[in-house]
């Protein structure tokens, strides 16, 4: 059944193959007779100006005839004029044999086809009112007719000569006329033509006479089966060869196929190496097949005469496109060179480009004003830009580039691009903007919004935070460049970044005992820097306590939170140490009799909290 779909597969393409070198011919035939038509309209000029010659001459003749001996002047101008009239006709026949020539090589006739679908001659030009395909169809026809006479005698087909042409009859009826036209294209006179037509015509009638006799009809039948036993036995060959292959393969695939491994990594197993194997081969006896039946088509088709000229068509269908696409090729290797010098001048220029670049980055090529962390994305944007101006040199060179279909596709995929991509578009200007603006650096703790971090990578449509908590938060760089953001490292190396906390102690404790024990609690935390030294600013005097802010400078921008939560420890030790309690938020006591807040561990071992005083006041009434 596959070998049976295969068949008809073949042939389906053959039949595609037809219709495409139909519609080929087709145009060809509309090219070369608008060529032709073009010339008959002129010869049929000239053979009007030639019927209107000959009656003229004709009437000048009978005019000389009728003169009289002794009118020597008249006749002397009547020959005139017949010897002009043949200058005419002799011109005449020049400038159609002149214009015929500069066709012969470019035109092409319509073919008279035999019984057996054989070109027998071609016609060129028209006659009276046909058009040459005209012609050409029905002298075809015509001759089909002969054929199918039971009682033909090839013989009697004759040609005998007419006032203006010569025609090729069978008893009664005209199969043909030959013209003055029809003679100067072949370069021969007319009955030169003719007997050369006749013969060809009696020579293809005798030849379908044997060709269709039953003796011939038989053998080529028989062939036909030959040639398709032989196929077949072909085929049956191959489908057992293949079988004996496989086992053979699959007996000494064991110590064949290693698995193809590099290292640690195995690029191909031995089971994935089997696989590929055996569809090659499924690949290859395939395409035997498709070539034994390609050729086995043509060899049937050419066995009988009618479709010999299929057997044409389907070795052109193979033919024609590896022809065209050898054509193609040669005639595109100029384009091609001119592509490949653009390419490799324009590689070694961006070359150049990626170097200069590279020695502004690293810092050996300095330039007033221009960043070395400037350095790479500018070389991507000008590399950009240089591919972009490479692609539009060398688009006038690609095949198709000027058909309206290639322009319509690009412009579509262009639409599509820019309604697609409006907000990656969006992001990419704001990360160059971003990339010129430095507002932070990979590496650098920052805060975007209510998002902090550090910044883990930066590319041209989002950047990366890693935050405290180990999470990693994307953000478009569209939505950075609409909002603020906050840079903690950027000037903690140099200067120091100040950080801050806030204590509210009750106004019963002395500010600078606050103040000392606030600095002493900073100095003691681990990466807060002695020089500058940590100070402490008063920033409100509520009702019931005193806002105490507690300022400090460290380096280490990104490690804000340690150094926070240790400070408020030694804050916490240093402020019990000195029995100095933190009152925050409120704390409501009626203090006599109520222990103290500060924790037992800071307080001595003896302490008890102290009782209730009761004072009362006796009045002596008298």
């Amino acid at each position: 059944m596959i070998r049976i779909a295969l068949t008809i597969a073949i042939l389906l393409l053959s039949l595609s193959g037809f219709a495409q070198t139909d519609s080929i011919a087709q145009k060809n035939d509309s090219i070369n007779a608008a060529v032709l038509d073009a010339y008959n309209q002129r010869i049929a000029q000239i053979e009007q100006q030639r019927l209107n010659d000959s009656i003229k001459k004709a009437e000048l003749e009978a005019q000389l005839k009728s003169l009289k001996t002794a009118d020597n002047l008249k006749k002397e101008d009547l020959q005139r004029q017949l010897k002009q009239i043949e200058d005419n006709e002799r011109q005449r026949i020049a400038d159609k044999k002149a214009r015929i020539d500069s066709l012969r090589l470019t035109a092409k006739g319509y073919p008279v086809k035999g019984v057996l679908n054989d070109t027998l001659f071609f016609i060129y030009s028209r006659l009276g009112a046909s058009k040459p395909n005209e012609r050409a169809e029905n002298i075809s026809q015509r001759i089909e007719k002969l054929f199918d006479d039971d009682f033909l005698k090839v013989d009697s087909l004759i040609y005998i000569t007419a006032e203006n042409s010569v025609d090729i009859v069978y008893g009664e009826h005209i199969i043909m006329s030959i013209s003055e036209t029809d003679a100067l294209w072949y370069n021969k006179s007319m009955k030169a033509l003719a007997k050369e037509f006749n013969e060809a015509i009696k020579s293809s009638l005798k030849k379908a006479k044997e060709e269709t006799s039953l003796t011939k009809l038989l053998m080529r039948i028989g062939l036909v089966i030959v040639v398709i036993g032989i196929t077949w036995f072909l085929v049956l060959i191959i489908g057992k060869g293949h079988k004996r292959l496989l086992r053979y393969i699959a007996t000494n695939k064991n110590r064949w196929l290693k698995d193809l491994s590099y290292k640690d990594y195995t690029f191909l197993s031995a089971e994935q190496e089997m696989r590929i194997i055996l569809f090659l081969i499924k690949i290859f006896r395939w395409f035997v097949y498709f070539i034994i039946l390609y050729i086995t088509i043509p060899i049937i088709f050419s066995i009988f005469p009618f479709s010999r000229t299929w057997a044409d068509a389907l070795f052109n269908l193979f033919w024609s496109p590896f022809k065209g696409v050898l054509t193609a090729v040669w005639e595109y290797l100029p384009n091609l060179f001119s592509i490949l010098v653009i390419y490799l001048v324009m590689k070694y220029f961006i070359r150049l480009v990626g170097y200069i670049f590279n020695e502004i980055e690293q810092g050996k090529l300095k330039l007033a004003g221009f960043h070395a962390d400037w350095a790479m994305p500018t070389y991507s944007i000008v590399k950009f830009l240089l591919y972009a101006f490479m692609f539009v040199l060398i688009f006038p060179y690609l095949p198709g580039s000027d058909s309206h279909i290639f322009q319509g596709v690009s412009v579509f995929i262009g639409i599509l691009f820019s309604l697609g991509s409006s907000s990656a578009i969006a992001n990419m200007v704001a990360g160059l903007v971003i990339t010129y603006m430095r507002p932070f650096k990979v590496g650098d703790r920052i805060k975007i919004a209510d998002i902090t971090g550090d910044v883990v990578e930066k590319t041209l449509l989002v950047t990366r935070l890693r935050t405290p908590k180990n999470e990693i938060i994307t953000i478009p760089n569209s939505s950075i460049l609409t909002g603020n953001t906050i840079n903690y490292s950027s000037d903690a190396a140099e200067n120091g970044l100040i950080l801050h906390t806030t204590v509210t102690i009750g106004y019963d404790v002395p500010w600078r005992d606050t103040h000392k024990a606030l600095i002493d609690a900073a100095l003691k935390t681990e990466l807060v820097l002695k020089d500058p030294k940590p100070f402490v600013l008063q920033t409100s005097l509520d009702d019931f306590y005193v806002s105490y802010q507690l300022n400090v400078y460290v380096r280490e921008a990104g490690k804000q939170a340690s150094i926070y939560s240790n400070l408020h420890q030694n804050i916490q030790d240093v402020f019990f140490e000195r029995g100095i309690e933190i009152l925050s938020p409120h704390y409501r006591a009626q203090r006599d009799g109520n222990a103290t807040t500060i924790p037992a561990n800071y307080l001595p071992k003896d302490y008890k909290a102290p009782s209730f005083n009761i004072k009362t006041t006796t009045t002596n009434d008298k």
